[in-house]
């Protein structure tokens, strides 16, 4: 899978190259930021801007890790859909397929800020969950221990453009926008860098997960929490 593997909190978990996340151990995959119906969205409030395929592109993705993951657990860290309205306009052979997907399998969809989880679409709806001592929430709190977030759609340019990825050090892990129509934030900007250790990694996503220190420039002024990640990260 081109993947990259890394510790968190006493778990082993892999940044895929589509942006998705992998806890082997568990059986547990994870996205975040689907924004499905974001251009059912646009056009209900501005007019037509963009070509109605997102919501199979992405589930179409999803059903591909799905697939090769073989989970038996699936969590989605929040806007799922650009907003609640939008769950209720997702095309029919995009619900069919979403229904396929989570057959056999615990499904939970976890609030966020654009909706509070799609409630006819079948699956469990919390505001976060635990498992295995890794806290699944959608935005990212002042001291975490074991986080994984979403929300900031993280993005990082080594050469040429940006592209999306996970950035994660001792404590939390923030995912990558999995939706085929979201935008994104520097990994470096000071909001998103200054959540993180001085010693903090990006994994960049695409056809292979590319692992790659995070630069401490923008770190804010008060200095961050020591992580005391280690070993092939020390």
């Amino acid at each position: 899978m081109n993947s990259v593997d890394f510790p968190l909190c006493g778990a082993m978990l892999t940044a895929l190259p589509s942006g998705a996340l992998w806890d082997r151990s568990a059986g547990l995959l994870c996205v975040s930021d689907l924004h499905l119906c974001r251009s059912e969205r646009v056009a209900r409030t501005a007019g037509p801007m963009l070509p109605p395929y997102e919501n199979r592109a992405t589930l179409d993705r999803l059903a591909a890790d799905i697939e090769a993951t073989k989970a038996h657990s699936v969590i989605c860290l929040g806007d799922s859909f650009d907003d609640l309205a939008g769950a209720e306009a997702l095309e029919e052979d995009c619900r069919t397929l979403l229904l396929q997907l989570q057959a056999g399998r615990r499904w939970i969809w976890i609030e966020g800020n654009h909706d509070p989880g799609p409630v006819d679409l079948g699956g469990s709806h919390l505001a976060e969950i635990t498992v295995d001592g890794l806290t699944y929430r959608h935005i990212a709190t002042a001291d975490p221990q074991g986080e994984i977030s979403g929300h900031y759609h993280p993005k990082l340019s080594l050469a040429g453009p940006a592209r999306r990825c996970f950035v994660f050090d001792g404590a939390r892990c923030i995912l990558p926008a999995y939706g085929a129509y979201t935008g994104g934030m520097s990994a470096l900007d000071p909001t998103l860098r200054g959540l993180f250790d001085a010693r903090a990694y990006a994994v960049l996503t695409g056809k292979r997960a590319i692992l790659s220190p995070l630069p401490a420039s923008s770190l804010r002024r008060s200095g961050p929490r020591r992580s005391g990640l280690a070993g092939k990260f020390g």
